[in-house]
């Protein structure tokens, strides 16, 4: 639970008392290798924070498997989508490592605003710099080339380059593994 509490802690400060009731909701959770968190179809009730390992969420376009993010250690990973309607999701949470996580139920934390402020605080502050973090992705869709949209990835996020298969990679940057097996022989 620590690590999940330094984590809060780059967004506000989280008394004693918030910690012990979040840490009385989440349960840790491990996952092996190549398995799904959650499945397609699944109503996401949970959020999650990856402690160890690397996951993805990714959906099937026409029987094509598309890589929509990816999660390292110290992130919250939950579809967003699903989580704020209460809809079944069309993507899947899939962990590409062994993984371990802190699983938080998401219905459980949600009735703690109120009692506790700087948790509802820290999760908007979350929820606010995930959707910069999307806003940003959309617009490097939108404006760059497939070369400066891995360009970008190698900078922002070397490890992924290290760590997620080349297939993923390529779908993440919406381009086909062929492209990006060209893009990388010309660096």
């Amino acid at each position: 639970m620590q690590e999940l509490f330094t984590y809060f802690s780059k967004f506000a400060p989280l008394p004693m008392e918030g910690k012990n009731a979040i840490a009385a909701i989440s349960q840790q959770v491990s996952i092996p290798k190549n398995k799904n968190l959650q499945q397609i179809g699944q109503t996401c009730q949970t959020i999650y924070f990856l402690v160890q390992g690397l996951a993805r969420i990714y959906y099937l376009k026409n029987e094509i498997d598309i890589t929509e993010d990816f999660y390292f250690e110290n992130s919250i990973i939950v579809r967003a989508e699903s989580l704020f309607t209460g809809r079944p999701s069309r993507k899947a949470i899939q962990v590409l490592e062994n993984a371990e996580l802190i699983a938080i139920d998401s219905q459980k934390f949600f009735a703690l605003f109120n009692r506790y402020p700087e948790i509802e605080r820290i999760f908007r502050k979350i929820i606010e710099t995930a959707y910069v973090e999307t806003i940003n992705r959309i617009e490097g869709i939108q404006f760059n080339s497939a070369e400066e949209r891995y360009q970008a990835l190698i900078k922002t996020a070397p490890d992924t380059i290290k760590r997620v298969p080349l297939k993923y990679i390529a779908s993440f940057l919406g381009i086909t593994q062929v492209s990006l097996s060209r893009i990388r022989a010309n660096q």
